[in-house]
């Protein structure tokens, strides 16, 4: 299968994810609303209830979608692998998928434990990287392990999905064990692996100019017809700083500019919610591909000098290696 066929087969898991998403924001309202109504015919008291609604919501949100968005996103990968490795997918890869997670992971706290592990490992290399340029190189090291770091950190959240996705191509061995063996192969096919930089940051920016410019042009047409909104919000804000309440750059007092800086913003918050549900789920499926075959042609292997050197920079790979044992 192509990645452009893949990645038309998995979308439908970001969709739903979006969906859930949505779901969430009106439970969060609703029970922030509630709070403030339910406070204030008892009291005066409806800040108060605000501020109870408010957080019950981000409780409620917060179990509602950890238990839902994690069977999705781990689904999208898990199908996403067997597209890359085995060519083909299920009719109806949604139900496919959550049945893959649900064998993989038995509780949601394995799961959970496996994915900070990752993200933990991942987080923990880029600043020894950085840690280690100072040592070597002083001022000029510290710039160049800084620069490698933000390079990794740029790719960590796709690594995190490549190693989880790796851990449910390996199904003959703990989840555990295919989680160490994906971090190090990450530092065996480094040089393969970081040419997926350019595929990440081109398409990125590409997505970015496309995309948030589209969504920056037409709130401008929108918000043009309200001239006298950002006249009056410049005002509030002149008032505010000559009070001493806040501080603002000048040109960002001028109402055209306020707007243009609104339709940027808005824009640019319009353009990450777009490119999460479509653009990225297509890029990890190129990166994915990379760092599954890099794996697949040269298995990690436990005696290598990799596993010592990541257990000597990650305290959290060392933990989870030491499971093995």
């Amino acid at each position: 299968m192509t990645n452009g066929q893949i990645y038309r087969k998995t979308l439908g898991f970001s969709l739903r994810r979006v969906f859930w998403d949505i779901v969430a924001l009106v439970i969060l309202a609703a029970l922030t609303v509630g709070g403030f109504m339910l406070a204030n015919n008892f009291s005066e008291g409806g800040a108060i209830g605000l501020l109870i609604g408010f957080v019950v919501g981000l409780i409620v949100i917060g179990i509602v979608l950890r238990f839902v968005s994690y069977r999705l996103k781990a689904g999208q990968i898990a199908m996403m692998t067997k597209g890359v490795t085995e060519g083909e997918l299920p009719d109806n890869v949604i139900k496919a998928g959550k049945q893959v997670v649900k064998e993989r992971f038995a509780t949601v706290a394995a799961y959970f434990a496996i994915t900070g592990a990752i993200k933990g490992i991942f987080n923990q290399v880029g600043r020894g990287i950085t840690k280690l340029g100072e040592k070597i190189g002083g001022n000029t090291g510290s710039t160049v392990g800084s620069a490698i770091s933000s390079a990794i950190q740029t790719l960590v959240s796709y690594l995190c999905d490549c190693c989880l996705g790796w851990v449910f191509y390996r199904k003959d061995q703990s989840a555990v064990k295919a989680t160490c063996d994906g971090a190090v192969l990450f530092f065996k096919h480094g040089k393969t692996l970081a040419k997926n930089m350019g595929r990440v940051a081109g398409i990125g920016i590409l997505s970015l100019l496309l995309i948030g410019g589209v969504f920056a042009g037409i709130l401008y047409v929108v918000l043009s017809n309200f001239p006298q909104l950002f006249v009056r919000l410049s005002q509030v804000l002149a008032e505010s700083a000559a009070s001493g309440e806040g501080e603002l750059p000048a040109f960002l007092l001028e109402p055209q500019n306020l707007m243009i800086a609104c339709c940027v913003l808005g824009g640019l918050i319009l353009w990450s919610m777009v490119h999460s549900v479509f653009v990225k789920p297509y890029i990890l499926v190129g990166v994915l591909r990379n760092y599954v075959q890099s794996g697949i042609e040269d298995m990690p292997n436990e005696t290598e000098a990799v596993y010592s050197k990541l257990d000597q920079i990650s305290p959290k790979f060392r933990k989870l290696h030491n499971q093995l044992a």
